[in-house]
């Protein structure tokens, strides 16, 4: 049985939108997109490698699956480029269509929640989550999320959407797990339920 992984960018404010480019997400008039790039240092890749370096599948929205589908296929080949486009990818999406337009790509069906819980059980692989914050709150709500590798930079943007924001998931205890702190003040915090 396979554990989701969410793996996230956030501020010191919550903010997830938006981390890795400036025409990424500009939903609800965003402009600050591209924040964690003034902050990249080779701790945050391995610690995302880490959890992609084992039996695994990306788990990814709609959002975030269209953006991953438009930039990735496309980029030069490297070790996460490489790893993206090999992997399984499953897609919670109520919009989208098949055939999805990325290799490996299966649309999950009905609600997303009940479909995550009903691949825990079915896959081995961990079930890895990068942004799709619609669909992370609804897997917090649901108690899926198995772990949480937040990487907190030192900034504050004072909008944008949250990772917590009206999620519904009450008090929830999680234990710490893991944390560094990299050179350029990225707090690498690791947390399980």
């Amino acid at each position: 049985m396979g554990k989701v992984i969410v793996i996230e960018h956030l501020t010191l404010d919550g903010v997830m939108q938006a981390p890795g480019h400036p025409d990424e997400d500009p939903r609800d008039g965003f402009r600050h997109g591209g924040w964690a790039t003034r902050a990249q240092h080779p701790a945050m890749q391995e610690a995302m490698g880490a959890r992609m370096s084992s039996a695994w599948s990306l788990l990814a929205g709609r959002t975030t699956y269209e953006r991953f589908a438009d930039y990735w296929p496309r980029q030069a080949p490297n070790p996460f480029t490489d790893a993206l486009n090999r992997v399984t990818k499953y897609v919670a999406s109520t919009t989208l269509t098949e055939p999805l337009p990325w290799e490996n790509s299966i649309l999950l069906k009905g609600d997303a929640a009940d479909a995550v819980a009903g691949l825990k059980e079915e896959v081995a692989d961990n079930l890895v989550v990068f942004g799709s914050g619609v669909l992370v709150r609804s897997l917090l709500a649901a108690g899926l999320v198995d772990e949480l590798v937040l990487l907190i930079h030192p900034l504050t943007l004072g909008s944008g959407r949250r990772l917590f924001a009206d999620s519904g998931t009450g008090l929830t205890a999680y234990e710490p797990a893991d944390s560094a702190t990299t050179p350029t003040g990225v707090i690498i915090a690791t947390y399980t339920r």
